[in-house]
Parts: C-alpha cells; sequence; structure tokens
C-alpha cells in the first residue's frame, strides 16, 4: 500500500509545498495553543477566564473562514493562505503586548487574530485535494495534514525555551513561545507566496464559482454532505473542549510547565501523526466507517481523561487517544464532503464547513470554563461524551439508508 502523492508532476509540489508550509505554521500554532489559556488565567486572575483563550483562538479562526474561502474562490489558494498566516503573525504580536502590559482585552484581541492562522491551517488540507483524483482525495488531505505533526509537536515543548527568550527581551515568561508564533506564522505566508505555484484552485479542473458566503453553501448541506459537516463540527467540539482546559487542570494539580507542554504535544502528535493510515482508511474502507471508528475513539478518550485525576500519566494518555480521535472524524469527514461536492461549489462549503467547525469549537472551549468551575473535569468529559451521539445516529442512519437503495 503506497503512501505516495498522486504522479501528477503539479500535484506533488502543491502537495510538498504545503507540506513544508504546514510544518512550519505548526510550530506557531502549537506554541500558541500550549500558553494560551495560561496567559489569559495569568492576566486575569482567574481560572473561569482560562477557557476563553481557545474560545478567542477558534472564534478567529472562525471569523476568518469565509472571507479567506472568498477570496480562494475570486482570486486562488495562495493569496488567501497566505493572508491567514500573515494575520495570525500579527495577532502573535498582539498577544505579546497585552501580556506585557497585562491587559486582558488587548490578550484576547490577539488570540483573535492569532485564530486566522488556524483557518489558513484549515483550508490547506482543501487545498491539497482540488487537483487529486477521485480515490487519492483522503490520502492527499491527509498528507498535508500529517505534515503539522512535526511542527506541531515542536511548538508546545517550546514552553520553557520560550520562557529563556522572553527574559532576555524583558517579555513576561509566558509570552516567549508567542515570538516562535509569529516567527512561523511570517515564513509560512512568505513561502505560500513565493512557493505555492501552480495555484491548486485557479488551475482545479471545474469553474471557480462566482457565488460566495454561507448563502451559497447552505443549498449543498443536504445528505452525505450535511452528516460530513456535523461529524467534523461535533468532533471538534469535544476534542476543544476537553483540551482547552487540560492545562489548567493540571497545573491546578501541580504539573510543571515541560510536563504539560509535553501533554499538548503527545495530544497534538494523536491528532496528526497517523493521519496518511487514516486517510488511506477512509479511500479504501469508506469515510463513513472510519467516522464511527473516530467517535469510538473519542468516546474511550473522554472516558481516560474524564477518571484520571490527579494522574498525569492517565491524562497525557487520554489526550493522546483524543487526538487520534479527532483525526480519524475530521479526516474522513473532510474526506466525504470533497467528494459528495462538484468541484465548482467545493471552496464555499468547505468555508462554511470550517465555520461551523470552529463555532462548534468556541462554544466547546466557552462552556468548558464554566462547567469546570461548577463541576469538575469528569463532568467537562462526560458532557463531551454526549456530542458523539447525533454523529453516530446520523452516519448509521445514512448507511441503512444507502443499504436499501442498493
Amino acid at each position: 500500500m503506497s503512501l505516495a502523492p498522486p504522479p501528477d508532476p503539479a500535484q506533488r509540489r502543491i502537495v510538498a509545498v504545503l507540506s513544508l508550509v504546514q510544518v512550519i505554521g505548526g510550530v506557531g500554532n502549537g506554541a500558541g495553543l500550549a500558553v494560551g489559556a495560561l496567559l489569559v488565567k495569568d492576566v486575569s486572575g482567574s481560572s473561569g477566564w482560562s477557557g476563553m483563550a481557545v474560545v478567542m483562538l477558534t472564534l478567529g479562526a472562525a471569523a476568518f473562514t469565509m472571507p479567506l474561502s472568498s477570496i480562494a474562490a475570486r482570486t486562488g489558494r495562495r493569496p488567501a493562505l497566505a493572508l491567514g498566516w500573515l494575520f495570525g503573525a500579527s495577532g502573535a504580536g498582539v498577544v505579546m503586548l497585552g501580556a506585557e502590559v497585562e491587559s486582558l482585552p488587548i490578550l484576547l484581541a490577539g488570540l483573535l487574530l492569532f485564530g486566522a492562522s488556524t483557518a489558513a491551517n484549515l483550508q490547506s488540507r482543501f487545498a491539497a485535494v482540488d487537483r487529486a483524483a477521485p480515490g487519492q482525495v483522503g490520502l492527499a488531505l491527509s498528507l498535508v495534514v500529517w505534515s503539522t505533526t512535526v511542527g506541531a509537536v515542536i511548538g508546545p515543548n517550546l514552553t520553557g525555551p520560550g520562557a529563556s527568550v522572553a527574559d532576555a527581551v524583558g517579555l513576561p515568561d509566558l509570552a516567549g513561545p508567542m515570538l516562535f508564533s509569529a516567527a512561523g506564522f511570517t515564513l509560512a505566508g512568505l513561502l505560500t507566496v513565493a512557493l505555492l505555484r501552480p495555484d491548486p484552485l485557479v488551475h482545479a479542473p471545474g469553474a471557480v464559482p462566482a457565488a460566495r458566503g454561507v448563502r451559497a453553501a447552505l443549498p449543498h448541506v443536504r445528505g452525505r454532505t450535511a452528516t460530513a459537516i456535523l461529524a467534523i463540527a461535533a468532533s471538534h467540539a469535544v476534542m476543544v473542549s476537553v483540551m482547552a482546559l487540560t492545562p489548567v487542570h493540571m497545573k491546578d494539580h501541580g504539573a510543571s510547565l515541560n510536563v504539560i507542554g509535553l501533554t499538548i504535544s503527545l495530544h497534538i502528535a494523536g491528532m496528526f501523526a497517523l493521519s496518511p493510515l487514516i486517510g488511506v482508511l477512509s479511500d479504501r474502507w469508506g469515510a463513513d466507517r472510519t467516522i464511527l471508528l473516530g467517535q469510538s475513539i473519542l468516546l474511550v478518550a473522554t472516558f481516560v481523561a474524564g477518571t484520571s485525576g490527579e494522574s498525569e500519566l492517565q491524562i497525557t494518555l487520554g489526550l493522546t487517544i483524543l487526538g487520534i480521535g479527532w483525526s480519524a472524524s475530521v479526516i474522513a469527514g473532510a474526506a466525504m464532503l470533497t467528494k459528495t461536492l462538484e468541484p465548482a461549489d467545493r471552496p464555499v462549503v468547505q468555508g462554511f464547513s470550517d465555520l461551523s467547525m470552529n463555532l462548534a469549537g468556541a462554544v466547546g472551549g466557552l462552556l468548558a470554563g464554566i462547567v469546570v468551575a461548577l463541576s469538575g473535569f469528569g463532568t467537562l468529559n462526560a458532557a463531551a461524551a454526549v456530542l458523539t451521539v447525533p454523529v453516530i445516529a446520523l452516519v448509521l442512519s445514512g448507511r441503512r439508508v444507502a443499504a436499501s437503495v442498493a
């Protein structure tokens, strides 16, 4: 079973460039992800506010998703992705300013801008399949997702070195990793402009759509397309809600920053490291079955994490499994979404899917802080597990309908 990209030279180059950019941008995303909640807690003085870090990051990603999709539909993927990375770099700079002056509004505004990098990261996976052969959609998509592993795993482990760099330049220790984020996002944007040629969308088969925005996407949200969007959004909500409060949960139980960084790194490795295998599984076994596998893994993860108590080993294991469940669900969901759409309709519906995904994550992160403050980390995991139920029901219903038609 080959994991090589398809033989088309242009597609090979596109996947290679997107993979390189994902590695570099992943460093920035991973570094920011590890310290965002801790920065908000430090500046606000309250654990109750810590969930707002992921809320602002995901709201920022949601806010930039449709504008970047519209830019892609109008002028191509290259300018859209580059702008996303560069806005993320400016967000990292604003976060550092907020930490330095101890201003929560400035800090939250910076995290909102930082979220543009997530929008670019997510849309890169769809750029990888604009020219992909139908039988290799899952593989092409997953190769770009997998490449995020390298940078994203390194990023959280820059928490310690980042503190040293911060001391040297006179910033608060927790703001140090944002220096790496700003540099990584800037380089990712510049490389996208310089190297992503040919533009995958401009040269993709099928006309570029004239209609843009949410209204243009809604008529296509039905059947398997709707199932794919729900699977992606609900799985992201489960992952974000649990992950968002894990650093705070661990720190409250005495875990060091290095241990917290390692836990987030392994969680991110779970999200991305197995993605090529999941992509092949989706292509060969079927996206619906792979989504069901992902939902089952998410249920296991929330049980392990929710019953971890003060065990650093168990919470790390739970977060790693959580990442794997997210990966199976989101990659298979994105592959299903792409295969159900005509090329001309893909950018706007993919953008709507990412918008739904990020809004679901924002709501999950917002409610996570409230649930933990009122009832604890275990209750949060139990509540997150409930979100798998409608996804499982809809996928099984779709399989029954397909079987009856056949």
